[in-house]
């Protein structure tokens, strides 16, 4: 057999083992996510900012707030539990490598390039409960907590993404569904979550 054959051999070989692990890590999402209203929370959260601000009404925001404000409290208990339950699962299938091409395995053979997603989970729990809007907030400062809200439901949601997926997949859906960078979104987050969010990664991850 060839060099060139050989070649193309291996590359089949990694890709159909990368291609497994995606489907297993995204299933396990599914699985722990399928308990919760994590994903409907959110996606009803991010339209109901968007469609605040755009409300003239001041009565009609005054009730779109308060909506919001119950929306991000149920959100904040929903994924703590989706977090409390992720971390039932085993370190082997948690760790999640910060090198910018991720080989099958990568992650037990240089576990320095590589952090825990039970803890990534539990990071994002602990920062979308520290940015749910405290009561009595007038408008402009409503609008600060829901900007900040946010970027750590985006922040969150690129890092499920880099499990399941790569980080650079995870930073392109971001561009193309939110019209945002990872960068961008990272400076947006509490600087609590921020500082924190670093540490987990590592330098290595702290690149797009």
């Amino acid at each position: 057999m060839s060099g060139l054959s050989w070649f193309f051999l291996i590359a089949a070989a990694l890709y159909w083992l990368q291609s497994r692990q995606q489907r297993q890590r995204m299933t396990l999402l599914v699985k722990h996510l399928a308990g919760t209203r994590v994903e409907k929370l959110m996606g009803s959260l991010i339209e109901g900012y968007l469609r605040v601000l755009d409300e003239k009404d001041p009565e009609r925001r005054r009730q779109v707030w308060s909506y919001l404000d119950e929306q991000e409290q149920k959100l904040a208990k929903h994924f703590e539990r989706f977090a409390q339950c992720f971390a039932q699962e085993s370190a082997t299938d948690t760790a999640v490598s910060t090198l910018a091409l991720a080989l099958p395995g990568s992650q037990q053979l240089l576990p320095q390039f590589s952090f825990d997603m039970r803890q990534a989970l539990k990071l994002h729990a602990q920062a979308i409960r520290n940015a749910c809007a405290p009561q009595g907030l007038q408008e402009p400062q409503r609008k600060d907590w829901a900007y900040t809200m946010t970027a750590e439901l985006l922040l969150m949601q690129h890092t499920c993404h880099w499990f399941g997926r790569s980080r650079s997949v995870a930073s392109m859906r971001l561009l193309a569904r939110h019209q945002t960078t990872y960068e961008q979104v990272l400076a947006s987050v509490q600087p609590s979550t921020r500082q924190a969010y670093l540490r987990l990664i590592g330098a290595a991850g702290a690149s797009s």
